[in-house]
């Protein structure tokens, strides 16, 4: 009988741009101010990539560099590389394979998985499954997304939120200690949230038009009442479910790990599954949502204080909607 192995993170990287966007900055652009934006979402700064033709690729690209490197892996060794992004740099080819040729990947097969802000969770579970069907040893999951590409800058709703960054981990097989690693994974839609977060333009339904462009089509849209409500109520329940099925209490988990979507949203979450806020991984003050990829870089500026053993669960929300939640077993000292 094959032995089934357990998936585990053995490190991760980030890439944010040097461009600091403040709230001060965007006062100066929409009708809003830095008390208004930090009281209602938690987010002081967000890092926006300058530099014509610029793309998400970039960002990952140098993501990816630095994982491998940390991590002494010869980029010919990996066997898949998984791009998770709402913000490709073309429809095709997909993201994945420009940065798997960026970075020397030769070996892997790769691709794009868009399930907005779920996306980094939903590859790293795919990754697993992956692992555990020994199709695969090491797996790349990068999250990463330019968001400023798709936000308005005259809709102070949504401009507010959004920053661009990359974050990557490194997914390889247990060396057969199965007390660590991905233990288990809830994953989530519901299409008829379909229209409260969107991008209304550009795909096969309304493909680009001057008239597309001109009504600002493209741009990100939400409806954040209903969003806010849905993304608390979700990310809830999914965490509670985890613990139940684990037999988890707030005092078993060493870190929450939410989507960093709304300070508030964090908030909320947190007084609801009875676990502190002292345990609640947040950095949405300095980078805002970048979607696809705040989850890999709150692993990556929290990685220095993790210890093998701790125990995380990590939840998300996203458009579409999507949501869920991963309990892992983290497998290595900061």
């Amino acid at each position: 009988m094959q032995c089934i192995k357990r998936a585990s993170i053995a490190g991760v990287a980030g890439y944010v741009p040097d461009y600091v966007l403040t709230n001060s900055e965007l006062e100066q652009m929409v009708d809003t101010s830095d008390g208004w934006i930090t009281t209602r979402t938690g987010i002081q700064e967000r890092r926006i990539l300058k530099g014509e033709a610029l793309g998400t690729s970039f960002m990952a690209i140098q993501a990816v560099k630095d994982l491998l490197q940390k991590t002494a892996t010869d980029p010919t060794t990996i066997d898949l590389l998984i791009c998770a992004t709402i913000t490709p740099d073309r429809i095709t080819p997909a993201t994945a394979n420009i940065i798997a040729h960026a970075v020397g990947a030769t070996h892997a097969f790769s691709y794009d998985l868009q399930a907005a802000c779920s996306g980094f969770l939903y590859g790293l579970d795919t990754a697993a499954q992956f692992i555990a069907a020994g199709r695969a040893k090491r797996v790349v999951v990068v999250g990463a997304d330019k968001m400023s590409s798709i936000t308005n800058y005259t809709d102070r709703a949504t401009c507010i939120l959004f920053g661009d960054g990359a974050g990557a981990v490194l997914v390889t097989a247990d060396d057969g200690d199965s007390r660590y690693g991905i233990i288990d994974t809830i994953c989530k839609t519901d299409g008829s949230g379909q229209d409260l977060l969107y991008q209304k333009a550009g795909g096969s339904r309304l493909p680009a038009s001057h008239e597309t462009v001109d009504a600002k089509a493209h741009y990100i849209h939400q409806d954040g009442q209903n969003v806010f409500k849905a993304a608390v109520t979700a990310m809830s329940d999914v965490v509670l479910d985890m613990m139940a099925r684990h037999h988890l209490t707030a005092t078993d988990i060493t870190y929450l790990v939410p989507h960093q979507a709304n300070k508030r949203i964090l908030k909320l979450v947190a007084d609801r599954v009875a676990i502190p806020m002292e345990k609640v991984m947040l950095n949405i003050h300095k980078y805002g949502n970048t979607t696809a990829a705040t989850i890999p870089l709150c692993l990556w500026d929290y990685e220095q204080k993790l210890k093998k053993g701790d125990k995380l669960i990590l939840t998300v929300f996203g458009g579409g909607f999507t949501w869920g939640a991963m309990y892992m077993v983290w497998g290595y000292d900061g």
